[in-house]
């Protein structure tokens, strides 16, 4: 390969694949130890992150500086100057042999454009330890805004808890990607993983076991502040779960007032769901949702409040009516917007109410008659979206209720217009859960979470018509390299070509493929460092990219 198509090799790598990317032929900007990051004051945390990815990798300095005007040298980050076109999350990246200028509207369009140079860098720019350059990223001018203003993943603590060390490794993991929202599953019938002051046995009696009988937790007050600033640091606003009127078990383990009988239930180990509820007729209910709520939301700057309400078997459609009747008045009175699973939303007209679809069908009568009324639905449906199913009937880790889940098939739906009579322009936008059954340690979660995590991401992010494949396998394929330097669990699924992370392949002597050339068996070409051999006659079909006839053999590096 040659060294300019190298250079410009990981600019067909990106994930998720922006919205415009356009090469400058024959132009690479090295870092030096004497490159410095500029940045516009407001923004200056951006840089300061940038910084903190760079120096242990490099061993250079980066000094960060404020500016208010646009340095000849250096990394630039500017909140001017952008094109009105990528509106509050977007970001343009002008790399040049002299500077990289990256500008945005909005300090969180620059943290989005900080995520794409990353990937332009050498994968062990990832390195927690000092490592050889040349830092060299490609010339290129790209222009790049999201698909949906709402991009989240949701990990489950209560099932099985996790630590705020691990909770904060997931949100930089989150962050690579351009995850904006940070959903906490807090309670369910196996834990209760949140101090609340007016209600204390509901951490430490509720909190006290998890799935298969292990010790539990739950998170200080002053702990979950520290999740919640952690990711706003990454521009990843955090969405508090408290599930009802069901999935409560662990909270009726805790108070016995909370039970219509006034028999507080044994604590459970076991993943049932659909069997608990609260007290719909007591008063001390809602004077509990009350106090929770005001407890969290006080702790939460962000504007949604999660309330669950999915699967509450044991509750009577007339007692689940009653119940959202006065527990969403609860959320909107301290501040917040209600978010919660798609059941919800049949009981309110409020049209600011956000329903999150989980289902496995593809048309769903409350979530489009909500959809009607103008609601924005978020989507995540189980089959597609779930990071806790199995990607085979062989993976060790997961369930299988919502079906098997490979790389592909959590790639290829489109969330504009999978749910019908919900069309795109009322999808707020796509989450990935991770529910925690089976999910013990942080590798687990990054087992499960990647690669899928990627392709959510890309879906959320991408715009509809870069949508393909057998193009997206082999960006994903290149992310193997800086997963691995990042110590991330991922699953090497057989779908995808994974870059091994070996050494660059050498120059190739063979002419390169050309798309409209005709050739037959016996052909030998050059392609993305790779020597391939014509299986018979082919135009257009592209050497290890589509597949899909078989028509080429790779014969491996250069």
């Amino acid at each position: 390969m040659s060294a300019q198509s190298q250079a410009a090799e990981p600019l067909q790598s990106l994930v998720p694949v922006p919205v415009s990317v356009q090469a400058r032929s024959g132009v690479t900007h090295a870092l030096t130890a004497a490159t410095k990051i500029y940045t516009a004051p407001a923004a200056r945390d951006v840089g300061d992150f940038l910084a903190g990815v760079l120096r242990p990798s490099t061993g250079y300095a980066f000094p960060v500086s404020d500016t208010t005007t646009t340095p000849s040298d250096g990394i630039s980050l500017l909140l001017t100057g952008a094109p009105g076109t990528v509106g509050q999350q977007g970001y343009q990246l002008d790399v040049a042999a002299s500077s990289i200028v990256l500008r945005a509207a909005t300090s969180e369009g620059l943290f989005a454009g900080v995520q794409t140079l990353r990937q332009l860098l050498p994968a062990k720019v990832e390195s927690t330890t000092a490592q050889a350059g040349p830092w060299t990223v490609p010339g290129a001018l790209i222009v790049d805004h999201p698909r949906f203003s709402y991009r989240g993943a949701m990990l489950d603590v209560a099932r099985h808890f996790h630590p705020v060390s691990t909770v904060k490794r997931y949100i930089d993991q989150l962050a690579l990607y351009k995850i904006n929202y940070f959903h906490l599953h807090l309670s369910d019938d196996q834990g209760w993983r949140i101090v609340i002051d007016s209600w204390p046995r509901l951490a430490t009696y509720g909190g006290s076991t998890q799935v298969g009988g292990g010790p539990g937790g739950y998170y200080t007050k002053a702990q979950y502040s520290e999740i919640v600033q952690y990711a706003a640091s990454r521009k990843i606003t955090v969405i508090p779960e408290i599930d009802m009127p069901g999935h409560t078990n662990a909270a009726q383990a805790s108070y016995a007032e909370l039970n219509c009988n006034g028999q507080a239930p044994p604590l459970r180990t076991d993943i049932e769901v659909g069997y608990s509820s609260l007290c719909v007729n007591k008063d001390i209910t809602y004077q509990f949702v009350d106090d929770v709520v005001r407890e969290i939301a006080a702790l939460t700057p962000g504007p949604y409040f999660h309330i669950g309400g999915d699967e509450a078997h044991a509750t009577s459609d007339a007692d689940y009516q009653a119940f959202m009747d006065r527990a969403l008045p609860i959320v909107k009175k301290y501040g917040k917007t209600v978010l919660g699973w798609h059941e919800f939303v049949k009981t309110t007209t409020d049209t600011t109410a956000v329903p999150q679809y989980w289902g496995t069908t593809t048309s769903n009568a409350t979530v489009q008659a909500a959809a009607a009324r103008g609601q924005k639905v978020i989507m995540s449906p189980a089959n597609k979206a779930y990071l806790d199913m199995k990607y085979n009937s062989s993976t060790p880790l997961g369930l299988s209720w919502a079906g098997l889940i490979e790389v592909q098939t959590a790639y290829e739906w489109n969330p504009g217009t999978h749910l019908s009579g919900v069309p795109e322009s009322a999808v707020r936008g796509v989450e990935a859960p991770l529910w925690s059954e089976t999910i013990v340690t942080g590798r687990d979660i990054e087992f499960m979470a990647f690669p899928r995590l990627a392709a959510i991401a890309e879906l959320a992010w991408s715009p509809w018509s870069t949508h393909n494949w057998d193009q997206f396998k082999v960006r994903l394929g290149n992310q193997g390299p800086r997963w691995t330097t990042m110590g991330i669990n991922f699953y090497q699924s057989t779908q995808v070509p994974w870059d091994t992370g070996g050494p660059g392949p050498g120059p190739c002597t063979q002419p390169a493929w050309e798309r409209d050339k005709v050739y037959t068996g016996g052909n030998v070409v050059s392609h993305n460092g790779h020597k391939w051999t014509a299986q018979w006659w082919t135009r257009g079909e592209e050497p290890g990219t589509t597949g899909q006839w078989g028509v080429w053999r790779d014969g491996g590096v250069c």
